[in-house]
């Protein structure tokens, strides 16, 4: 079993969702995160004064799938969420020792 986490601008979330809707997947978890890149923030002008804005707002999503579908998701959300720009996001796979349903108790596979 896999998690996959991507990090992904706050605009093309809807995008998103649809695609991994369209591709069959079931559950995933979204939140709201922060940080920066190699875009390392910008600068903002507000009534004249100029600030830096270096913590840049983004969204976390984190599917759990089996290890057979987590190549295929993983190209639906860079199909998805990439714009072709700097601070499109990051993508990356983390392998899971064990899943479980806290309703009824099934794990691995079962669970997700």
């Amino acid at each position: 079993m896999k998690l996959i986490t991507a990090i992904i601008q706050s605009h093309k979330l809807d995008d998103v969702k649809v695609a991994l809707a369209d591709a069959g997947v079931h559950g995933i978890t979204i939140s709201e995160a922060n940080g920066y890149g190699q875009q390392r923030g910008h600068t903002e002008f507000y009534r004249g004064v100029e600030y830096v804005v270096d913590l840049i707002p983004k969204i976390r999503v984190e599917i759990v799938t089996s290890d057979a579908e987590m190549e295929s998701i993983v190209d639906v959300i860079i199909k998805s969420a990439g714009t072709g720009h700097i601070g499109d996001g990051k993508i990356w796979v983390t392998t899971l020792d064990m899943v479980a349903r806290v309703r009824t108790g099934e794990t691995g596979i079962a669970a997700i």
